[in-house]
């Protein structure tokens, strides 16, 4: 096993993977941009190394400074997390090149599943089903047109290098093409440095399930079962759980899909943890939509549906280390929903919310997990993803576990800044959510039954923009940072963490 690990991430995700290393007994080091010199991570740590300024394109996204860093604390291993560089083929053989073993799947992996064409031409090829489009990105209206005619509108454009919803256009007729097609590579090009776009059936009112698999480097690979992804808002996720329900109303599609997801992860040489994603459409048929080769955002409700802890499970195999179990001896007990709170404002379009968190009371009791980047005192920068915690709960059944989250959502309180707490209590307090009638449009569709129009999708590089305008000169000056390389004392820690 590993004796120094550093984690290049930021926020709750390097929180996370910070406290199962100290468990592990497997020493730590933080990275950190300007911006993030008094972040809870960079506090946890045993050492913290300075990367850059705070745009994550001079720091988070730096992987030779990451590199460097690693090295040069003599760490062993680097632990990318998700978002940022944990999907970089790239990074992923730097990391290889300077000795460092790399946290996740091998490059070749990441560089297979990352082009969302090829990805789909393997898993067809290993027997997986896809939603019908192209095999290869389309470049020009004359190209696009007749394949758009072929699939039946209403189609779907996507971004080839990348996902989270930039770079993708729903189109409902040929008129509409064109100019959805040059929105969209001009979008994939600013967010990837990739304009390739190709060209999906689209699925009305699909429900989004994703499946988690494990495989190490000795040949082994099971799956561990399904999360139900479908509340999404600008086709990113915001609540999920596990098992799904409308999988627990159909057990078959539970075998099918972890078949076809290990396959998925076989054929592309695959280990570490991982996530397949399909799309499930009313009638239960189900597609291939992406390969995921990081940990992703939800990893808890697996975790506290079947008892394994993800993270360290990936430290070991990262070490060379065999899975522990084989897939007869994986079980799914109970019902998990998970949560992500955001710096954000619901009733103004989900605007960013940054700004100090003057007061901070968290949810306990029995199924209560929350996995946080934030403190009282803590402010909340205007240069990253707003997410400042995931809370999930466990119940012996859905209903109970709605009930526990509804009650931890009342008991949570942040103030000082926007957040979505009270949008999640309407909608798990809704009739259709409770139902389990799930789909990837439904945050539209409560609004349009409360009687409000559905959310616009602002720019989002415009809306960091005004947010950096209208908040920098407010932000209160954040305590004074630490020095590359200090380790804090354990009363340190306690201080911080009471």
């Amino acid at each position: 096993m590993f004796s120094k690990v550093l984690v290049a991430n930021r926020g709750e995700i390097a929180v996370r993977i910070l406290r199962a290393l100290r468990e592990m007994d497997i020493r730590s080091v933080a990275v950190h941009s300007d911006a993030d010199r008094a972040a809870l991570h960079v506090r946890m740590a045993d050492e913290a190394v300075r990367i850059g300024p705070a745009p994550a394109s001079e720091s988070y996204l730096r992987g030779e400074a990451i590199v460097e860093a690693a090295r040069r604390q003599g760490a062993e291993a680097v632990h990318p997390g998700y978002g940022f560089l944990s999907e970089n083929a790239a990074f992923a053989q730097l990391c290889a090149d300077a000795g460092l073993v790399f946290i996740g799947p091998p490059a070749e992996a990441i560089r297979r599943m990352g082009s969302k064409t090829e990805a789909r031409r393997l898993v067809r090829d290993a027997g997986v089903p896809v939603v019908p489009g192209t095999e290869q990105a389309v470049a020009t209206f004359a190209e696009a047109a007749p394949v758009a005619e072929s699939c039946g509108y209403p189609v779907m454009l996507k971004a080839s290098a990348g996902g989270g919803g930039k770079g993708m256009r729903r189109v409902d007729g040929p008129l509409e093409l064109e100019a959805a097609l040059r929105d969209a590579s001009s979008e994939a090009e600013r967010a990837f440095g990739d304009g390739g776009v190709y060209i999906e059936k689209l699925i009305e009112r699909p429900r989004h399930i994703e499946i988690q698999i494990l495989a190490d480097h000795h040949g082994a690979c099971v799956h561990l079962g399904e999360r139900e992804c479908s509340i999404q808002r600008r086709h990113q996720k915001v609540i999920e759980e596990c098992p799904s329900p409308f999988v627990t109303a159909h057990p078959e599609l539970r075998h099918a899909m972890g078949e076809a997801a290990v396959r998925a992860a076989r054929v592309s040489g695959y280990a570490n943890a991982g996530t397949v994603e399909f799309l499930v459409d009313q009638d239960g048929r189900f597609y291939f939509l992406e390969m995921n080769t990081r940990l992703q955002v939800e990893h808890p409700v697996t975790e506290l549906v079947t008892g394994f802890d993800l993270v360290k499970l990936q430290l070991k195999i990262a070490a060379g280390g065999r899975l522990p179990f084989s897939q007869p001896d994986i079980g799914w007990r109970g019902a998990a929903v998970e949560c992500r709170i955001y710096a954000e404002d619901p009733d103004n379009q989900f605007f960013p919310s940054p700004g100090r968190i003057t007061y901070l009371t968290r949810p306990t009791g029995p199924g209560v997990r929350l996995d946080s980047g934030v403190y009282e005192g803590y402010t909340v920068p205007v240069e990253y993803d707003p997410l400042l915690a995931k809370m999930a709960v466990w119940a012996e059944t859905r209903d109970e576990a709605i009930a526990r989250m509804v009650r931890a959502l009342d008991e949570y309180s942040i103030d000082g800044i926007k957040t979505n707490i009270g949008f999640f209590r309407q909608i798990l307090l809704d009739p259709e959510f409770r139902a389990g009638r799930l789909h990837t449009g439904f945050i539209e569709e409560f609004f349009r039954r409360r009687g409000t129009e559905p959310q616009a999708d602002p720019d989002v590089e415009a809306v960091a923009a005004l947010v950096a305008a209208l908040h920098l000169k407010n932000i209160a000056a954040a305590p004074p940072g630490r020095t590359n390389g200090v380790r804090w004392t354990s009363a340190g820690r306690e201080r911080l963490l009471r």
